[in-house]
């Protein structure tokens, strides 16, 4: 099996909250059952793309600050038997369908951090 990488991508224009939350419970979901069926490693949803920071060669700023209309929501890992498999997966995804897209790609390392005794 292979690792996959899917990132979600939205519009940074459309995000405007979620209003009801059924886009949210529409996402909860589909992870759900892709922990159930054990295709799921790990999940990260990220906080707003209004907080983050970025470094560059010239320094250190507050927010992303690119040119780009579309930005990452977040990122789960899975495993596939090949690429069609994690494809057909990934546009299973409810982004899709909600105006977002994903970005598949082949995981080239994967590291976890031990879980601590203590």
């Amino acid at each position: 099996m292979t690792e996959y990488a899917i990132l979600l991508y939205a519009n940074r224009d459309d995000l405007v909250g979620d209003g009801d939350g059924t886009e949210r419970e529409e996402h909860d979901r589909y992870s759900e059952e892709m922990q159930e069926g054990g295709t799921m490693i790990a999940a990260f949803a990220l906080e707003s793309y209004e907080t983050a920071t970025s470094i560059r060669a010239g320094g250190i700023t507050d927010g992303p600050f690119i040119e780009a209309k579309e930005v990452v929501l977040g990122f789960y890992v899975i495993e596939a038997t090949d690429l069609d498999a994690a494809l057909t997966e990934a546009r299973r995804n409810p982004i899709i369908h909600q105006g977002g897209g994903v970005e598949v790609r082949p995981v080239e390392g994967f590291v976890v951090r031990p879980t601590s005794t203590e």
